[in-house]
C-alpha cells in the first residue's frame, strides 16, 4: 500500500504560481507512474498531468499546457507540479495519483490517491 501525501497548496493571485508536492510513502515510489488530478468545486475529478516511471514521458490537459510542469525526484520519493501563470479557473482540490503505467494514470484508472490539497486562485 502506498500512502500519498500532498502539500503546497494556498490562496494566490491570478497571474501568481504555486509548487504542488506530493510525497510517498514507499521507496518502491520509482515503480508507478504519478500524476495530478483537479475537482473544481461542484464538478468531477478531471485529469491535469501525469510523468512516467523514470520522467521521461509526460501529458498535460490542455486546460493545463503550458502552465503546469509535472516533475519528479525518485531520490526523494516525491512528485511535484509546478503551476505558473494560475487562473480563477485552476481552482481546485489537487490530488496526487499513482498508477502501474502512465497510461493509466492518464486515463484515470488509479491504484493510489492521496487527501489532497486546495488551491485557490483569486481574481
Amino acid at each position: 500500500q502506498v500512502q500519498l501525501a500532498e502539500s503546497g497548496g494556498g490562496l494566490v493571485q491570478a497571474g501568481g504560481s504555486l509548487r504542488l508536492s506530493c510525497a510517498a510513502s514507499e521507496r518502491t515510489v520509482s515503480s508507478y507512474a504519478m500524476g495530478w488530478f483537479r475537482q473544481p468545486p461542484g464538478k468531477e475529478r478531471l485529469f491535469v498531468a501525469a510523468i512516467s516511471r523514470s520522467g521521461g514521458i509526460s501529458y498535460y490537459a490542455d486546460s493545463v499546457k503550458g502552465r503546469f510542469t509535472v516533475s519528479r525526484d525518485n531520490t526523494e520519493n516525491t512528485v511535484y507540479l509546478q503551476m505558473n501563470s494560475l487562473k480563477p479557473e485552476d481552482t481546485a482540490i489537487y490530488y496526487c495519483a499513482s498508477s502501474v503505467t502512465v497510461g493509466q494514470v492518464r486515463s484515470g484508472n488509479v491504484r493510489y490517491w492521496g487527501q489532497g490539497t486546495q488551491v485557490t486562485v483569486s481574481s
